[in-house]
């Protein structure tokens, strides 16, 4: 008799199986067939590969950048406050955003992700 050795987690995948006896062989095991379902997914990773800029808000734990950040950021919005009110509100989010980001920039750096060890020689 034939079997399989399969993870409960693709049972549901199985679905038919068959084994053959052949004589040609000259032994006593079975040829086994199984009809397998694969479902294929986007792995996770192809789906991360949408670069976002990280800052290092670690930086933050400082006293003297914790200081340079917060008085870069009201000269900024300092600015922002002298443009005539008139502007399109989703034009005035999108200059604050631009400051906020260039100021965490300049002041914080960007954060830097540790490179993980391939596990399997190739």
């Amino acid at each position: 008799m034939g079997h399989i050795l399969i993870d409960r987690r693709w049972l549901s995948n199985i679905l038919d199986v068959r084994f053959f006896r052949v004589d040609d062989c000259h032994t006593d095991h079975c040829l086994v067939v199984a009809k397998v379902r694969e479902s294929l997914a986007v792995s996770k990773q192809a789906v991360q590969t949408i670069y976002m800029e990280r800052f290092n808000l670690g930086k933050l734990n400082e006293l003297e950048v914790k200081k340079q950040y917060q008085i870069k950021i009201s000269k900024s919005f300092a600015a922002l406050e002298n443009l005539n009110g008139n502007e399109d509100i989703n034009r005035s989010l999108e200059n604050i955003k631009e400051n906020i980001k260039t100021t965490a920039k300049e002041n914080l750096g960007l954060f830097e992700m540790k490179q993980c060890k391939q596990w399997v020689c190739e």
